[in-house]
Order: C-alpha cells, then sequence, then structure tokens
C-alpha cells in the first residue's frame, strides 16, 4: 500500500473515520448476537475502537493544532487501502462467520496501516504510538480469529443453542 502519496494530516483523519466505523459495527454485531462470550469480545471490541478514535483525534490535535478536524465521510478515497471499507459492507451479513472473516482481515488491514503511518512518522513519540496501534489491531484479530475457531469446533453445540444466529433485529 502506498501511504506516502497522502499526507500524515488525511491518513490520521482516514484512522479516525475507520476507527468510528469499527466501533458501530462491533456494538451493532454484538447487539444482534445471541453467543454471550462472542457478544462480551465484540462489545470490549467496540470500546477500544473508541479508544483509538480517541488516540487518533488526540494525536491531531497535537499535530495540528490550530486546524479544524474535519473527518471524511468516505474514506473510500484511498484507493490503496480497499480493505478500509470492510467494516461497512459487513452491515446486514447474517452469517456470524462470514463477518468474523470479515472483520478479521479488516483488523489485519487496520495493523498494516498503522504501521505503515509509523513509518512515514519521525517523530519516536508518535512513531511509537502507531506501533501500538497496530500491535492493539493484530490483538483484536486474534480474538476475532480464537472466535471464529470456537464457532468451527463447537458448531455443533452452538446451533444447537441458537448462538450461531443473529436476532431479527440485526
Amino acid at each position: 500500500m502506498e501511504l506516502k502519496n497522502y499526507s500524515l494530516r488525511d491518513l490520521i483523519l482516514i484512522g479516525i473515520r475507520s476507527e468510528i466505523e469499527a466501533k458501530e459495527t462491533y456494538s451493532k454485531t454484538a447487539q444482534a448476537v445471541k453467543n454471550p462470550f462472542l457478544k462480551s469480545r465484540l462489545e470490549s471490541l467496540a470500546e477500544d475502537e473508541e479508544l483509538h478514535r480517541d488516540i487518533l483525534e488526540k494525536m491531531y490535535k497535537r499535530l495540528y493544532p490550530d486546524e479544524e478536524m474535519k473527518v471524511p465521510e468516505n474514506p473510500d478515497f484511498l484507493p490503496e487501502n480497499p480493505d478500509i471499507k470492510i467494516l461497512k459492507e459487513i452491515n446486514g451479513v447474517a452469517d456470524v462467520r462470514l463477518i468474523l472473516e470479515q472483520a478479521m482481515q479488516s483488523e489485519l488491514s487496520a495493523k498494516r496501516y498503522y504501521e505503515d503511518i509509523a513509518e512515514m512518522i519521525e517523530d519516536p513519540y508518535l512513531k511509537k504510538m502507531m506501533l501500538y496501534m497496530a500491535k492493539v489491531e493484530e490483538g483484536h484479530y486474534e480474538i476475532l480469529n480464537r472466535e471464529f475457531k470456537e464457532i468451527e469446533e463447537f458448531e455443533s453445540i452452538m446451533s444447537d443453542m441458537d448462538y450461531t444466529q443473529f436476532d431479527a433485529r440485526f
């Protein structure tokens, strides 16, 4: 992914938009799933995404104290990173496995995104913060992957308990 064609300012704003969408997606999915363990993990991921947004907003204010923060409504203007819109596409999907697969892909994409931004930053504190964000996104991938494997391993039990289905509200 070639992020060097974009300003750090724009990349941070895109990251903020991505974190907002991730939080919304995890929150909506958590409300819809019946599996209480998965529900809890998704709620926790939503809280983490809110913290990421806060970190990025603080970083933006530190770097650009005199500029208004205008978060883009549509992050699709970054064609080199098509995975950034994956979380938008999850809404409306009814298969929990597909949601987890897409969310895992999105988390790995976010990890690479923050690593690439870290490469662009010279400020040691901000570089370390981006690498931290990348590490947390990798942790999210691991959480989702573990849930995915548990669903596959215990699918018959989860089907009996109706844990692989969503509430009708979704």
